[in-house]
């Protein structure tokens, strides 16, 4: 049985709200688009869902709907993320 993919829609609302720009901004950086730091919002925003479909175009994720399903080890040296990648055990289901 394959191991269980991460939905981003998930991971986003554990990071909360409050947090989610700069997670947002820290990923675009982690992925090496320049300027993501004084990125505004709407902008950031966008090119997170760009850099999630350059994920499913590599194989790393595939896209569900209004989300995307991350394979496990997508988000493998992204450090900002690590917290928030502990199992639950409704992932995948």
């Amino acid at each position: 049985m394959a191991s269980p993919s991460l939905s981003w829609r998930a991971l986003e609302t554990r990071i909360g709200l409050d947090a989610l720009p700069d997670f947002h901004r820290a990923f675009l950086t982690w992925r090496g688009v320049e300027g993501a730091a004084g990125m505004p919002l709407r902008r950031a925003q966008q090119r997170v869902e760009a850099e999630l479909n350059r994920l499913v175009q590599s194989g790393e994720a595939t896209r569900d709907g209004d989300d995307w399903r991350l394979s496990p080890g997508a988000l493998a040296g992204f450090d900002a993320a690590q917290p928030y990648l502990s199992p639950d055990p409704l992932e995948g289901a």
